[in-house]
């Protein structure tokens, strides 16, 4: 580990430490009541009663689970569609205003729609978060497809390859940053999609805990679902990184 690093965890670390003791001290000093601002360690004891009274791990992987499916497919689909879109400006410019309109439409307004039509399970939430995650990747992709480099087509061509060979070893690696980019911005917003759809009408999940905690006053318990939710999050998106250096790992990168 170079010295920079060090450095940099080591004062990430201290800042850490001061944001702990400011959320521990402060409030009571203020007179901030527990219901309005829980210090750090009534957090933690809420916590383990989280543990131990409200199924926290089978919330915690409720979320979880249909945060990386809603990310899956919703990917799946927005790259699946926005390659099609590519190879066709036909039905681009066919099928662009209805894209538009339901990409303009608040993603969180369809939730009521699909319990009404799903009834209070976990299929509204998975729905929901397919919804958001499905734009970001198609959006990034078609916007790729459109600035590929027309020579290298004309060039593969000139080579007698076909359209799934040039999609595949032209077009493809081509738009790969791109769509790996819009994989980045979908990881953090399928945490929002599966949360909107617990709160609306879950009955599982840590956006669950977040409106029985709310409708209970107990803040702690609220503080303690937002931080897993951001944890879930965290790994949603690591695993993303992870995955792009690896496919890309022949981009050089900058040099700090």
């Amino acid at each position: 580990m170079s010295i920079l690093r060090r450095h940099t965890w080591v004062m990430s670390l201290v800042v850490l430490g001061a944001v702990i003791a400011i959320w521990e001290y402060l409030p009571p000093a203020m007179g901030v009541p527990r219901f309005i601002i829980p210090t750090f360690s009534q957090t933690l004891d809420e916590l383990l009663r989280m543990y131990r009274q409200e199924d926290l791990v089978k919330n915690t992987w409720s979320t979880a689970l249909y945060t990386t499916l809603g990310f899956a497919i919703g990917s799946a689909l927005g790259a699946a569609l926005g390659y099609l879109l590519g190879l066709s400006a036909f039905w681009e410019r066919v099928l662009s205003p209805y894209i538009l309109a339901l990409q303009i439409a608040p993603k969180v307004a369809f939730a009521p729609l699909f319990i009404m039509w799903f009834g209070f399970n976990d299929m509204p939430k998975l729905l929901v978060t397919v919804l958001i995650v499905f734009f970001p990747v198609l959006v990034n992709v078609l916007q790729a497809m459109k600035t590929v480099d027309r020579d290298m087509i004309n060039l593969a061509r000139a080579y007698n390859l076909n359209r799934i060979q040039i999609f595949l070893k032209v077009e493809f690696p081509s738009t790969l940053p791109s769509l790996m980019a819009g994989l980045r911005i979908a990881s953090t917003l399928a945490v929002i999609g599966v949360t909107v759809g617990e709160l609306v009408g879950g009955n599982v999940g840590l956006g669950f805990l977040i409106s029985f905690g709310s409708g209970q006053a107990n803040a702690a318990m609220v503080f303690n679902a937002i931080i897993l939710l951001t944890l879930v999050g965290i790994v949603l998106y690591s695993a993303v990184v992870w995955a792009e250096e690896r496919l890309l790992h022949y981009i050089p990168k900058a040099q700090g």
